[in-house]
């Protein structure tokens, strides 16, 4: 379908296609069984000037926004979900910056993250704090010009790999949510270490580890907004960043499709293709349908979001419920397709299949969205 992209827009999905297919599908098992972080990947990424896509062109970025980051993670995540959660993950933890930074903060990080000098990540996930985000416990204190923080953040995507993290904590609570802060912390400050590199199920070429502040001083400016935004901040950033996590699902299905759709022209059985079979020809049109509403779902969510609209939320947990299931849809059809090869750790949808189930559980589970989307509804029809 023509999605009507403009001439640049069209320009950063070619560059990030052919860097999907000559950079990262040749390394793509190696980099899964390995759990190797793709700093390559992202220096090829830095020198294509795709790490600022979405950073404006003051702060060295290309001016873009959400949909130019999309198209970037679509392109990466059909070779890799792993290796393209380093690019997405460092939006995550820029967005902060982006929406709520002052001009000072934006001066300082933005550069260096659209220069891809330095990665970031969002520290908001604790032991008892996922789907609840209300339950944070990780405290920041102010003590004279600083901030001391204490506590832990749980698998963080970049976490101990980024050197930029922004980071919720609680300043006041007696004030529940309204008491949280966010703040800016970088890698090397006293008192903030990561733990161990967490063993994953899928999206092993990611770094996944948690975050350590005992005693972590850091400036006074490093906050973020004013104290008691950073519920606001938090919720703000994954309303934008959500199509980025649905772009992520989106690419993995296009992947695993044509990977599919490709054994089944050269698998012979009983004498001829098993594309010629109609049982496979069904599961090949659901899985083609499904993948093209789910784009057209996400490309125009993110423009929705591009343009300056304020309520967001229920569209973007529309886009990433959608892509999401229909990559895990998608992915357990293409193993299906090529049977036991499919199973096999050396053919790409075993890992495909893998990488898809975090994307229905990040950035909030896809349970949660539906209580977003289901809540929205409820209260626009309560205006009509």
């Amino acid at each position: 379908m023509n999605y009507f992209l403009t001439e640049e827009q069209e320009m950063i999905k070619e560059l990030a296609a052919r860097i999907a297919d000559e950079k990262i599908a040749p390394v793509a098992l190696e980099y899964d069984h390995e759990g190797k972080f793709p700093h390559d990947i992202m220096q090829y990424l830095a020198q294509s000037d795709l790490c600022g896509v979405y950073i404006e062109e003051k702060y060295g970025g290309l001016g873009g926004g959400v949909f130019e980051m999309a198209l970037v993670v679509e392109e990466l995540s059909r070779a890799c979900g792993g290796i393209a959660l380093a690019f997405a993950g460092t939006g995550l933890g820029a967005f902060p910056i982006i929406l709520f930074g002052s001009e000072d903060q934006k001066q300082k990080y933005l550069p260096d993250i659209a220069s891809g000098k330095k990665l970031a990540a969002f520290g908001l996930t604790e032991a008892d704090a996922g789907s609840d985000a209300a339950g944070i416990r990780t405290t920041a204190v102010l003590d004279g010009d600083s901030y001391v923080l204490n506590g832990t953040k749980q698998w963080i995507t970049n976490g101990g790999e980024a050197d930029i993290y922004t980071v919720v904590a609680c300043t006041n609570r007696s004030k529940g949510a309204r008491g949280f802060s966010a703040f800016i912390v970088e890698k090397g400050t006293p008192g903030f270490s990561f733990g161990k590199k967490e063993d994953k199920m899928g999206i092993r070429a990611s770094c996944t580890r948690e975050l350590i502040f005992e005693d972590c001083r850091i400036p006074k400016e490093n906050l973020l907004a004013r104290e008691g935004m950073g519920f606001i901040v938090a919720m703000k950033t994954l309303d934008r960043t959500r199509p980025g996590v649905a772009a992520q699902a989106l690419g993995i299905a296009t992947g695993a499709f044509n990977a599919a759709l490709k054994y089944s022209r050269e698998r012979v059985q009983f004498g001829q293709t098993i594309s010629s079979f109609q049982a496979v020809q069904h599961m090949l049109a659901d899985m083609a349908i499904q993948i093209e509403a789910s784009r057209c779902l996400v490309y125009q969510t993110c423009r929705h979001v591009d343009s300056g609209a304020k309520d967001i939320s229920k569209e973007s947990a529309m886009a990433k419920v959608m892509a999401s299931d229909t990559a895990m849809k998608v992915t357990v059809d293409a193993v299906q397709i090529m049977g036991g090869y499919g199973y096999m750790r050396e053919y790409p949808v075993e890992k495909m299949m893998r990488d898809a189930k975090i994307t229905q559980i990040y950035e909030g589970t896809n349970q949660i969205q539906r209580n977003v989307i289901a809540l929205e509804l409820i209260k626009q029809a309560s205006k009509v």
